[in-house]
């Protein structure tokens, strides 16, 4: 095993004794993010991003490691955060971004020692950034007013809304307001400068209201610089008033050099294209795309085309999976890419010539992949009991070596619960996949009580990945079995179990959940069938709620974190309408029994099974309403409740406080109704 980082990363020494994973261990792990392997590929360049309890946030440093997994060392010390690493063409210096004085702006790092600089000083904040193969040209990512021809205009009319005494806003359009932010006008668009600084930012985009990249979550991997760095390729969603229920983003082409609309590339196309790569030798575009419009969970599909306006084609046409990474492998005859597959996210090779598709890591979740010029693959991985660590492995798959620890000091001290993988007979007798985590300190002779977990999406995973919040580790460090399965709906089983959900979000998945539990009851016998609490956040709330109705003697608790109670009153308050629309068969005047099919408001009549309800202030995507409306009825109806309100997170409880608040309260619940006797709940008439 190659020379780890442990000794450079290790926080405290390891102490003698270990203990069960905690929400505190959780908190407190170290976040491997964005390897960029250097161009002679000897070095890899990484973000670490470490837990400042103390400040109540994150922090994120830039670290490098030979790629022999040797020399590892952390290159930034500061308070601030830095971050997606890019190298210099000559490998000598890295770019990077930093918060740095207050400003998000790109930094350069000579490596050879020597000071940091900024390469940017710009009056607005740079959120993403490209650097061209020559290394002569930036794009960087700013939020600017669209009518504005100047960065100064943004800022002055920035201020001026600042000093107003009036505080209302006047909306013409969709979007009011996405994710967790209200819209105040401003766009992100890219704009083009010399890294030499000889000319001021132009923004390609002027005159589109569009975001580059796309909101909430588009970053640097939706641009990139045409091989000979004359012009940029990038993801907009360029559809006027029609942007809160289209899902057409398209690539546009715009020229570095001089000023002019950009031309759209893939005009046909009326769903999603993104995620634009050159090949090597710079003669082929690859990107993903989508062929469905109006369907955000639709198959990604690998298509090359000729550069510049040569014939396209669909790469790996009859694989069956959604692809999430796309990167060239050195020599530009494979793309490396990841994909959801059967409960794993592996590394897949896609050979250009034939289509022919091999999986080079199929174990564990999988990401960030990128090419060594030997041909070696670098990337990320990560399973239900190991957080992520960049790894290596050669170009067919064979010899991975695992290059950094940067968790050993906490994993030396942490006891976790082992894990398998099981299937069953589901809705229709289809085949369908579920985990089970087992307690820490695992004896067969005992009786457990189970934590019964329901993934979100409704198109996501329960799989093979430790994650940062709905982690099952932490379930059975308190010891709970953990159970979840990936229902019909579920991604990385092929599109048509994907699709099978959209229009009967209460059907084929409640009964793969009841099956799933029954399954897992019958195979493990340490499971105690009469100490089962389900927990479930976004499409898994409102599944909680459907629960309710549906399944009112089976749970001895539930936990609905931001989930619909009221499905068609949900498509009125939520931001991105193409969901709803899409998954409920129209709008609810144009299909309104869509909408009623399975709504859980329509059932609480039923309800009866303790519930904790937990919701954040700052979701747009399920508002809090419908949690202060389900709560409402569990108090009205006299059944035991309780509700968790965070005002300062979304859709996701992100801060370090919270999140062990969070874990606190959801553990703590799920205690008190399994450890004990759980009396009846009185519910009135």
């Amino acid at each position: 095993m190659t020379l780890s980082l442990f000794a450079a990363l290790a926080l405290t020494a390891a102490p003698t004794a270990s203990q069960p994973y905690t929400a505190l261990d959780q908190v407190m792990m170290r976040r491997i993010q964005d390897p960029s392997v250097s161009p002679d590929g000897k070095r890899i360049a990484f973000v670490l991003r470490t837990t400042d309890l103390e400040a109540n946030r994150g922090r994120t440093d830039l670290w490098l490691v030979n790629t022999d997994g040797t020399s590892p060392r952390q290159l930034t010390f500061t308070p601030e955060s830095e971050g997606q690493p890019t190298w210099s063409p000559d490998g000598q210096s890295l770019y990077f971004l930093s918060s740095r004085g207050g400003s998000s702006q790109v930094f350069l790092m000579p490596l050879d020692g020597g000071e940091s600089r900024a390469v940017t000083k710009l009056p607005l904040d740079v959120s993403a950034f490209r650097l061209s193969r020559d290394g002569r040209m930036l794009a960087v990512a700013l939020e600017v007013y669209p009518d504005c021809p100047t960065l100064e205009c943004t800022t002055q009319r920035q201020k001026e809304q600042a000093q107003k005494k009036n505080t209302g806003r006047v909306y013409g359009q969709l979007f009011v307001r996405h994710w967790d932010t209200w819209a105040d006008g401003r766009r992100s668009h890219l704009f083009v400068l010399p890294v030499d600084g000889s000319a001021a930012p132009r923004d390609v985009m002027a005159g589109m209201d569009a975001d580059g990249p796309s909101k909430p979550f588009g970053g640097p991997e939706e641009f990139t610089f045409t091989p000979d760095g004359k012009g940029l390729v990038f993801t907009a969603r360029d559809v006027g008033r029609t942007e809160a229920w289209s899902t057409d983003l398209d690539l546009f082409l715009a020229s570095v050099e001089r000023p002019g609309k950009p031309r759209k590339l893939t005009e046909k196309n009326r769903a999603t294209d993104t995620q634009p790569v050159f090949s090597p030798d710079g003669k082929t575009l690859a990107y993903l795309a989508m062929s469905r419009p109006g369907f955000e969970a639709d198959r990604l599909r690998v298509v090359l085309r000729a550069w510049p306006d040569g014939p396209e084609r669909v790469l790996a046409e009859s694989w069956d999976r959604s692809v999430g990474a796309l990167t060239w492998s050195a020599d530009g005859k494979s793309l490396l890419a990841t994909a959801g597959d059967t409960g794993q996210q592996p590394v897949f090779s896609l050979d250009v010539a034939s289509g022919q598709v091999r999986t080079l890591m199929g174990q564990g979740s999988c990401s960030d992949p990128r090419a060594l010029p030997d041909g070696r693959v670098v990337f990320l991985r990560d399973d239900l009991k190991s957080p992520a660590d960049l790894y290596v492995m050669r170009a067919d798959g064979s010899e991975p070596r695992q290059l950094t620890r940067v968790n050993a000091d906490a994993l030396a001290r942490i006891r976790f619960g082992d894990f398998e993988q099981f299937s069953f007979p589901g809705w229709n007798g289809e085949k369908v996949h579920a985990f089970v985590v087992k307690p820490v300190d695992f004896d067969p002779k005992k009786k457990y009580p189970v934590a019964f977990l329901i993934h979100g999406g409704p198109q996501g995973s329960f799989g093979n990945h430790f994650h940062y919040r709905w982690n099952p580790q932490t379930y059975a460090g308190r010891g709970y079995v953990a159970v979840m399965v990936d229902f019909h709906g579920s991604t990385g089983y092929g599109q048509a179990f994907t699709d099978s959900i959209s229009g009967d979000w209460g059907g084929k998945p409640l009964e793969d959940l009841r099956k799933g539990l029954a399954a897992a009851l019958a195979r493990y016998s340490f499971m105690d069938a009469g100490r089962v609490c389900a927990l479930g956040a976004s499409y898994g709330g409102f599944m909680i709620n459907w629960i309710a109705g549906q399944e009112p003697d089976r749970f001895r608790c539930l936990v609905n974190h931001d989930g619909n109670l009221d499905e068609k009153l949900a498509y009125f308050n939520t931001e991105e309408l193409w969901f709803p629309e899409w998954e409920h068969g129209g709008t609810p005047w144009e299909n309104p029994e869509g909408f009623t099919k399975h709504n859980p408001i329509d059932h609480v009549a039923k309800w009866k099974t303790p519930m904790l309800v937990i919701h954040g202030g700052q979701d747009f995507r399920v508002v809090d309403t419908q949690g202060l409306s389900t709560f409402t009825v569990l108090q009205r109806r006299g059944i035991p409740s309780k509700l968790l309100y965070f005002p300062d997170e979304n859709h996701w409880v992100v801060k370090p406080a919270n999140s062990l608040q969070w874990h606190d309260e959801v553990l703590g619940w799920l205690d008190q109704w399994t450890k004990n006797p759980a009396p009846k709940a009185k519910t009135a008439k």
